[in-house]
């Protein structure tokens, strides 16, 4: 599963040098919940995304070792326990996977695989790190609570409770999250990436759905002569039909 792998590419190049690293330790993840927590604004330190500031996610997949080579959390900008105020914010999800394309050549496993991994984002709960989630806009904003942080939370357990609950999916074997509350930090860019990521992924299910070959009436056509291996696919797809 390659189709994403210059969206990889483009993200971190647009990211500047200076970052924070932090390995998975599976024993320093934040506690979850295990469902959704409410905090209430008079107990919020802060609002990552709010007051109108930027908030960004998305997820790509691949297979490649060499965009995601181990479990990591990186960090562009200031720690939760470093800002004093609303911030910018992205999240973004680079998971390496196996192979999940069927041997038969269908697809419909591998879109299937893909959704599986984006819902996990609907299913961690950081304790006093409320997420609300906008699939159409892209958004993520985070509330994150005064006690959350007087017990110290921060970016780097926070993240490895993100890769816990990913890697509970047996088909993802690395994720390289990456965090960004830099002000500076090219939001804009990045919400750019974040629209074509779910076009690829809409592009996947339409072709799947038996989309015609007609490439001049398709509305997907400028993602397919974008996304190196996407037009095999569709043509592939078809004459399996």
């Amino acid at each position: 599963m390659e189709l994403y792998n210059e969206l990889i590419r483009e993200t971190e190049a647009l990211l500047p040098d200076t970052v924070r690293r932090w390995d998975y330790v599976p024993a320093a993840a934040w506690e979850d919940a295990g469902s959704s927590e409410l905090v209430l604004l008079r107990d919020a330190a802060y609002e990552l995304g709010g007051g109108g500031k930027d908030a960004v996610h998305y997820t790509c997949v691949t297979t490649s070792r060499e965009l995601v080579e181990k479990d990591e959390i990186l960090l562009w900008g200031p720690d939760l326990k470093e800002l004093r105020a609303d911030a910018p914010y992205a999240r973004i999800a680079l998971l390496r996977v196996g192979d999940i394309e069927s041997d038969d050549g269908d697809d419909t496993a591998a879109y299937n695989a893909i959704k599986d991994m984006e819902f996990v984002k609907y299913h961690v709960f950081p304790r006093g790190y409320m997420l609300r989630i906008s699939t159409e806009s892209h958004r993520e904003q985070v509330r994150v609570g005064r006690q959350a942080l007087k017990k110290g939370i921060d970016f780097r357990r926070v993240g490895c409770d993100f890769i816990r609950q990913y890697k509970k999916n047996p088909n993802v074997l690395a994720v390289k999250l990456l965090f960004i509350t830099a002000p500076q930090a090219p939001y804009a860019a990045l919400t750019a990436c974040a629209r074509r990521t779910a076009d690829i992924t809409r592009a996947l299910c339409g072709i799947l759905e038996g989309m015609p070959t007609d490439c001049s009436a398709c509305h997907l056509k400028p993602i397919c002569d974008e996304v190196e291996g996407m037009k095999d696919l569709h043509f592939g797809q078809n004459r399996m039909a």
